[in-house]
């Protein structure tokens, strides 16, 4: 980033109130390190609306932008773990492609076909738990899950999406949970949000619950958009691990004095690297980016073909779990999350948030809503994980780790929206086209994997027609 563009978005950025003095002055017009100073979220939150643009243009910079080890990147002394771990021994090298860090930028990975948008197989990234092994480096299935990159527009979308579907299955199950006491009798309740079903739980008198036959969705019944498992809730979450995973930059929030009693407890010499502010910037325009959309401007025969592989996509039941739309009552997006967890900031860490209201976006023109007033989220898909792998049909089965307790077969039915610029396919990006990905569909998905494969060839080329109008636009 030059000087002069630099000098601008600082400016606009302190006229709003967004940017605090904390951070170190930059030494040279042409210094390469990243933080001059970091955002402040007490005067984000208390400007309001005002503050909003200033705050969602340092996203985009922040995440474009180049960590140095002069902004704190590289976490010598401390793992990749989501829990503050040191290392047992030595320091961290500068880049390591398995346990990381291993990029420079979020956009390094999400970039194609703009950036927030997805990554080619060299993009793919290797997940561990982080608590048994937190220092490994072999990219052997035994250490390690090879993630392909997904893309993160329209991220502040799904969050909404999975907030109010957690908020719904909630209310069902402490409404069961109230009726068997005031009853004395076992009461069970079906678990359904936006026609979506996640199974039952059975609640009883003496308050015990029941929760063997909740499906798709971890006990405590909150819907996690974020990651191929479908293991993270919030953006401000996966924000967090990406930025120590990737970058070894370490959030404050995390890894700071009040978990680990260190202002640098990964030894980078630079103390609260990252700040609340900061990663609520990355949330801010991750949560703002417009989400893909169904191509208008087809040639002829490519228009008739989508038109037709549309209806067939419903025919054969893809839409069963790639959900076209769901519902949306609210586009007011709240930061942090309602439902964030311990390391990550909460409401009740703040005086107040910071709002953002989604609905005067540009792209909020571009959504439909239905009698009911809900806005309709194109997303194609259910929020739901599913069993993708069964006896003849396993080749998604290719995990040997689970990923916080999910199953090594069970992954999250990934949004369709964008799929005709996202390619390769697949949790690892390992299918090069979408009529590889659609026969490699088993478990839970053979049925429409199958109904598929029954088509005439033309009949699945009207398929392959329509999934890849859906796209992201390049401008």
């Amino acid at each position: 980033m030059g000087f002069g563009l630099r000098a601008r978005l600082c400016a606009a950025a302190l006229s709003a109130g967004v940017l605090a003095a904390s951070g170190a002055a930059l030494a040279h017009s042409w210094d390469e390190k990243v933080f001059s100073s970091h955002v402040d979220f007490a005067a984000v939150a208390a400007k309001g609306e005002a503050a909003i643009p200033a705050l969602i243009e340092r996203g985009r910079q922040l995440f474009k932008a180049k960590f140095t080890e002069a902004d704190g990147a590289g976490r010598p002394l401390a793992t990749q773990a989501i829990v503050p771990t040191l290392r047992k021994h030595g320091r961290n090298p500068a880049f390591t492609r398995t346990s990381g860090p291993d990029s420079s930028a979020c956009a390094s990975c999400h970039n194609e076909p703009v950036q927030g948008g997805a990554g080619d197989f060299v993009a793919n990234v290797f997940v561990s738990e982080g608590f048994e092994s937190a220092e490994f480096d072999s990219i052997d299935p035994s250490f390690s899950n090879e993630r392909h990159t997904p893309p993160v527009l329209g991220d502040g979308l799904l969050e909404l999406l999975g907030r109010e579907m957690t908020a719904d299955l909630r209310a069902e199950r402490d409404a069961a949970i109230a009726k068997a006491w005031a009853t004395g009798k076992d009461v069970s309740a079906d678990l359904v949000t936006k026609g979506v079903r996640f199974g039952s739980v059975v609640a009883h008198p003496d308050g015990a619950l029941d929760v063997s036959r909740v499906e798709g969705v971890d006990p405590d019944l909150t819907v996690r958009p974020f990651s191929r498992k479908g293991v993270f809730g919030s953006i401000r979450q996966f924000t967090i691990n990406a930025l120590n995973v990737h970058h070894g930059m370490e959030a404050s929030e995390r890894f700071g004095v009040r978990w680990t009693g260190s202002h640098d407890f990964d030894g980078s010499g630079v103390p609260d690297a990252v700040t609340p502010g900061d990663v609520s910037a990355l949330v801010a325009w991750q949560a703002t980016t417009p989400p893909p959309i169904e191509r208008a401007d087809l040639p002829a025969d490519w228009e008739a073909a989508a038109k037709a592989g549309s209806k067939a996509f419903e025919a054969i039941g893809c839409s069963s779990c790639h959900m076209k739309t769901l519902p949306l009552k609210s586009m007011v997006f709240v930061d942090p999350s309602p439902y964030e967890t311990a390391g990550t900031l909460r409401l009740s860490d703040v005086k107040e948030p910071i709002r953002i209201d989604l609905a005067k976006q540009p792209f909020a023109k571009t959504l439909k809503r239905d009698a009911q007033g809900d806005w309709l989220i194109p997303l194609f898909s259910d929020m739901k994980r599913h069993v993708m792998v069964d006896p003849l049909v396993n080749s998604l089965g290719n995990e040997l780790m689970a990923q916080r307790f999910v199953a090594r077969d069970t992954f999250l039915t990934p949004r369709l929206w964008g799929v005709g610029s996202t390619a390769p396919y697949g949790h690892r990006g390992d299918f090069r086209t979408l009529d590889a990905i659609i026969k490699a569909h088993g478990g839970e998905s053979r049925f429409a994997r199958d109904a598929y494969l029954s088509l005439p060839e033309d009949g699945r080329q009207d398929v392959i027609a329509y999934l890849r109008s859906l796209q992201i636009p390049e401008k």
